[in-house]
């Protein structure tokens, strides 16, 4: 098994410890602005952080990138299977960061509806590129929120996303595939 075939089977399975999702991201190659240009659907790479599977059962779907200057960072599926753009609330990121949520998706109703109230059209991050651990890619750097997402490419259609969040020791690791 070659190395590419090696990481692609650990993202498929999408668990894995933090130190080998810090390999796999500095393994792989970086990507520019254009090629994030899109909307991606999204999955959580769990290696035992507070939020693996929160995004999930909250009822994430993606990011969405019309342009540089134009991101919407949270998509989610509303009560209707439908996607809606919110507004990434600096209290709700501090609240699932101090809590342990239940990854209850019986819970879906209540975030559906807490997502419904931050409902938005505004764009609420950008695009630069940045370098992080050496190499210069795409990062989404949120307008309110001290969190800058830097994305490595998997392949064509699939990045590795890192979320850099100050108030994190621990980096959160994801998946988006182009939609």
């Amino acid at each position: 098994m070659n190395d590419l075939d090696r990481i692609e089977t650990i993202l498929q399975v999408g668990q894995t410890t933090t130190a080998k999702a810090w390999e796999i991201f500095d393994e792989l190659d970086t990507v520019d602005l254009e090629f994030m240009i899109g909307k991606w659907k999204g999955r959580g790479l769990h290696t035992n952080h507070p939020m693996d599977g929160l995004l999930e059962t909250v009822g994430w779907y993606g990011k969405e990138f019309i342009d540089a200057e134009q991101v919407h960072p949270l998509l989610f599926l509303d009560g209707k299977d439908r996607i809606i753009r919110v507004d990434p609330n600096p209290l709700g990121m501090d609240l699932a960061l101090r809590f342990s949520f239940p990854k209850n998706p019986a819970l879906k109703p209540v975030f559906n509806l807490m997502n419904s109230l931050l409902k938005t059209d505004q764009s609420k991050a950008r695009i630069r590129m940045m370098e992080h651990r050496g190499k210069v890619s795409a990062t989404m750097i949120y307008d309110y929120l001290p969190i800058n997402d830097v994305f490595r490419k998997i392949n064509d259609r699939s990045v590795l996303g890192l979320m850099d969040f100050k108030a994190m020791e621990q980096p959160f690791f994801f998946i988006l595939n182009r939609d």
